[in-house]
């Protein structure tokens, strides 16, 4: 498909909106090819990319909090605003929000990532986002820059002394996910020349932008309804045939445009399982995590894992 009927396939299908279906001191690095195995609280803190530039953009970020470990069965708690940042260095996830959304909307996901031993952090998009005065879908093509833009922040966030941040970022292992207009934007960061710290993408209920999956083959996951209205699987079809990398397509038959986000709904548990352990295989090298992978997504009426490339 060239890359204007992409862009036309995007502004058209996502007319109808893209939110999900409801609405310290410094420790160690976790050792190499072992993800933790426990979950910690989580801390939620809120600041701003240049406010007073043309494109100021808020950010959500998601952290594992002290005290650290929790037992590897505690519920996903409220997050405490500003909370201790747990010891250690954490691979970072950027996560984008779909149209007319917010990244707390997206929350049931992102905050048991980070539970999981990943820092995640959310921008809300300036013309995209539910309360934008200038909404326009149009803007989507400029949100892959946001992404690289917080993630430069990021990396000087991680070395500037006094941050609560500061030493807790492992900025070298870095994924880019997002759910429907934010898995075009995920998609997107994935071009000729891309930094090596983005090492893995997710996109849920998206597809490709033009120009996307031209860089250095990076492993991704798709995530996508089968009955989707907004963006059609077949559209997350042929972006994962575009991949040039390990890619992997988690399809829910019957389903919509994102209800297998939230919690107790039927595909969860598959989804979160299946997101947890691609990010812990890419980002921790863990490869007892890319070995659970098809157990995670395996249900015998609700799911269908596709994979192409993944290592043995």
């Amino acid at each position: 498909m060239g890359a204007q009927r992409w862009m036309a396939v995007l502004m058209t299908a996502l007319l109808a909106g893209c939110g999900p279906a409801t609405a310290a001191t410094s420790g160690t690095a976790p050792p190499a090819r072992h993800a933790p195995a426990r979950s910690w609280p989580v801390g939620v803190r809120q600041l701003t990319l240049d406010p007073d530039g043309p494109r100021p953009l808020p950010l959500t970020i998601w952290y594992p909090a002290a005290p650290d470990p929790a037992p590897s069965d505690v519920r996903v708690a409220t997050p405490v605003a500003d909370a201790p940042v747990a010891a250690g260095r954490f691979p970072v996830v950027v996560y984008s929000h779909g149209l007319r959304s917010l990244p707390e909307l997206h929350a049931p996901l992102t905050t048991r990532w980070a539970a999981a031993g990943f820092v995640v952090a959310a921008p809300t998009y300036p013309r995209t986002n539910l309360r934008a005065a200038d909404f326009t879908r149009a803007d989507v093509r400029n949100q892959p820059a946001d992404g690289w833009r917080l993630i430069g922040r990021l990396v000087r966030l991680d070395a500037r002394r006094g941050d609560p941040l500061a030493g807790h970022l492992a900025v070298e292992r870095i994924a880019a996910a997002g759910h429907s207009a934010g898995g075009f934007t995920t998609a997107g960061m994935f071009t000729s020349g891309h930094s090596a710290r983005l090492r893995s993408g997710i996109v849920l209920a998206g597809g490709g932008l033009a120009g996307s999956f031209a860089g250095p083959p990076a492993p991704l996951l798709f995530v996508h309804g089968g009955a989707d209205p907004i963006v059609p699987e077949s559209v997350g079809r042929a972006a994962y045939a575009r991949t040039t990398g390990p890619a992997a397509f988690l399809s829910l038959p019957g389903q919509g445009h994102g209800e297998y986000l939230s919690p107790g709904h039927p595909g969860f548990a598959q989804v979160l399982a299946t997101t947890t352990d691609f990010l812990r295989w890419t980002l921790y090298d863990d490869p007892t995590a890319l070995h659970r992978l098809p157990t995670d997504a395996h249900h015998p009426t609700i799911t269908a894992l596709t994979t192409r490339s993944l290592p043995h």
